[in-house]
């Protein structure tokens, strides 16, 4: 589809939802939908409610930009409901979201494409609640998080038995799986992949103990240093392992990959955001514009890739 073709188009920034991460979501739609207008399309915020396709209906879109966070928006489900509706989208398809979202099945496909990833023991909520940790293979500290949410929600950094417990307790808020990860110290480092390339990788220094909701969302929460300050050959194979993992999954138009680097400078991969922030604080945006592309200039970029 041509920008002129594109200039035609009743364009839906799809914001806000159902999820954990609506707050920022409409943070992230209203700097696309913005941007948009700025660059002289036809543009109007679309807040993904349970009535969202009686709204994409009545207000005649035409092409969705996909600026949702979390469950129901960064899962597969709303790209199957375009996909059924007809209304090509921007990002990943159904079953790469999917897949980005699932720690578990994303974690096990880049193993198996080569990749380093934590250790991890897995929990049902289904399964009797005697928390059976028995399979766990790897000393304290363990990182427990939800499997599929983002934005570090419910994530937990805990040093004993009784933090642990706590903590699985929390992360089963949110969700009926929870991962008990191994914990690796060392540098948390961000790839950013628009269309088929990695832009860049930018280092992520939170103020606290981890890169939580606070570090990632508070202005002065956490510091960025963009480029990565790492060895060239080390910052190359980040670069290349991120893209790795944006193929492994079929991602398409936008992803963030986020690994941390070990004491020996070994990257570990933690997971894919298959639509990352597009906020103030967005690492996606940064790294954008350490390259020399303007906010404008991505969300157009990511504009070009909206297909079904």
């Amino acid at each position: 589809m041509t920008r002129s073709e594109r200039l035609n188009k009743r364009i839906g920034v799809l914001m806000g939802g159902m999820s954990s991460e609506r707050e920022i979501s409409l943070k992230s739609g209203a700097a696309v939908l913005a941007a948009l207008k700025r660059l002289g399309y036809q543009a109007s915020a679309i807040d993904a409610g349970r009535e969202v396709a009686s709204v994409l209906r009545a207000e005649r879109i035409e092409l969705a930009f996909v600026t949702l966070h979390g469950r129901f928006g960064e899962d597969g489900a709303i790209q199957g409901l375009l996909e059924w509706m007809q209304i090509p989208y921007t990002g990943s398809g159904l079953l790469a979201s999917a897949l980005g979202m699932d720690k578990v099945a994303s974690r096990q496909l880049f193993v198996a494409g080569g990749l380093c990833a934590p250790l991890f023991h897995l929990m049902e909520r289904s399964r009797p609640r005697s928390f059976d940790l028995s399979g766990i293979a790897f000393l304290f500290p363990h990182v427990v998080k939800p499997v599929s949410e983002g934005s570090s929600v419910g994530v937990s950094i805990v040093s004993n038995a009784e933090e642990r417990e706590a903590a699985i307790e929390c992360a089963f808020q949110y969700g009926p799986r929870v991962l008990i990860e191994q914990y690796i110290d060392g540098r948390e480092v961000h790839v950013g992949i628009l269309g088929e390339a990695a832009l860049g990788a930018i280092e992520i220094c939170p103020q606290g103990k981890f890169y939580d909701y606070a570090a990632k969302y508070q202005l002065g929460g956490s510091k960025h240093i963009y480029p990565a300050p790492l060895p060239p050959t080390v910052y190359r194979e980040l670069l290349e392992q991120g893209s790795l993992a944006h193929r492994l999954l079929g991602c398409k138009g936008i992803s963030r990959v986020d690994f941390i680097i070990d004491k020996e400078m070994k990257p570990c991969l933690l997971e894919l955001n298959s639509l990352p922030g597009m906020t103030e604080t967005s690492l996606l945006p940064e790294i954008a514009r350490g390259e020399g592309i303007s906010f404008d200039q991505l969300v157009e970029s990511i504009l070009e890739t909206a297909s079904l």
